[in-house]
């Protein structure tokens, strides 16, 4: 009976990283036929070489590691631009509850940009799971405050706005 070998279900990043590695190290000409390769078709005329190699790069690591999911790509497809997308993922309307698994939030604080990511059973900032964002905002400050207000999610609407 001959040998099997299974893989593992993990991707193995040193692979990833080496592809990509020699990703960077083509010149224009190599990295589009690399991309005739990947994709099947001609690359676009107008991309420079900096973004080539950056949408190859993703792709080989959706390919191994899994793509964006079809409520994020929907969001991204519909949106004018990356400004639009971020406010319309994060909406001032839905309570702080609702925000996703996987969104990072971003707040500068005495010089310091601070970055919470949602995860499933919290928000993770420093090391650390805290089961609200008031009580990560506390973590930061030293000073009581409503979370979702720190973090800029229920800034109250301008006056041109409301106007």
């Amino acid at each position: 009976m001959p040998r099997v070998k299974i893989a593992s279900s993990i991707p193995d990043s040193e692979n990833i990283d080496v592809e990509i590695a020699h990703l960077r190290s083509l010149d224009i000409t190599s990295l589009k036929s690399r991309w005739h390769s990947l994709f099947g078709r001609r690359p676009p005329s107008h991309l420079p070489r900096h973004l080539l190699f950056r949408i190859m790069a993703y792709r080989v690591q959706a390919g191994r590691l899994g793509d964006l999911d079809s409520a994020s790509r929907a969001l991204l497809d519909c949106s004018s631009s990356p400004e639009a997308a971020g406010k319309s993922a994060i909406d001032p309307s839905r309570p702080a509850t609702a925000i996703r698994a996987g969104t990072v939030l971003g707040r500068e604080w005495n010089g310091k940009m601070h970055r919470v990511a949602v995860v499933t059973d919290g928000f993770a900032w420093n090391g650390k799971t805290y089961p609200s964002l008031s009580q990560v905002a506390f973590a930061i400050t030293g000073t009581r405050w409503n979370g979702p207000k720190f973090f800029g999610l229920r800034d109250k609407a301008s006056k041109e706005t409301s106007a």
